[in-house]
């Protein structure tokens, strides 16, 4: 049976955009589970499976459905145990939650920022209403205003990655010799700024572009299934 995944896109809905739908969308794919992608705009999520959350992703698996990226991972481990791990264990589960905070708190920011005026550039425009006016609330500034300093934050940004950038010194993937969950958590973000905005966030030859890119290539290079911007 095919999952029904419920992914955000702008005005070309060829173009899903989401970090957090693209980790259900890796996650999917790390299981071998065959799945289908319902585009779903910004203004259409609160008719997702009669309102069942106010953000996507969320999965329909035969009788199930299931909101939110990090719980649909978790589901999909335990309904589908004898196909690849996305966590490991317990303690899998646990470095995951650490990651996924680390990125949203070091990542996410920054990146949102960054490309705030791009993925308004790419809405419809019922949609580009709607993000407009809910995100020049939330920075207090126009959207314009907030993408403006990207450049001048670059360098501090990259310097962030740090953590990230030493331990790829050691081994290919967070998840060690192979991808796992926290893997998907921290490609999503740099797949959602590919996606929406031409500006380049990753040196060419920083390790984390080389893990970025063999990202890109697994799950028969899902992730290039949707060109940069």
């Amino acid at each position: 049976m095919t999952i029904l995944l419920y992914d955000l896109v702008g005005e070309d809905h060829s173009r899903p955009f989401s970090p957090h739908c693209w980790k259900a969308a890796m996650s999917l794919a790390h299981k071998g589970l065959a799945f289908r992608r319902e585009p779903t705009p910004f203004t259409a999520v609160p008719q997702v499976e009669g309102g069942v959350s106010k953000t996507v992703p969320v999965i329909r698996d035969g009788d199930r459905v299931v909101a939110d990226s990090f719980a649909i991972a978790l589901y999909l481990d335990e309904a589908y145990p004898d196909r690849p791990t996305l966590f490991g264990g317990k303690g899998g589960e646990a470095m995951a939650r650490f990651i996924e905070r680390w990125s949203q708190l070091t990542i996410h920011p920054y990146l949102g920022a960054a490309a705030l005026a791009d993925i308004h550039a790419r809405l419809a425009p019922a949609d580009q209403a709607y993000f407009r006016d809910s995100r020049e609330q939330r920075y207090g500034r126009t959207l314009e205003d907030v993408s403006a300093p990207r450049a001048e934050g670059l360098a501090a940004f990259r310097s962030s990655l740090e953590p990230l950038r030493g331990m790829l010194t050691y081994q290919p993937f967070i998840g060690g010799d192979g991808p796992l969950y926290p893997d998907y958590v921290v490609f999503g973000a740099f797949q959602w700024m590919r996606i929406m905005s031409p500006f380049q966030v990753l040196a060419a030859d920083d390790p984390v572009a080389a893990w970025f890119e063999r990202l890109l290539d697994l799950h028969g290079a899902l992730g290039r299934t949707v060109a940069a911007a």
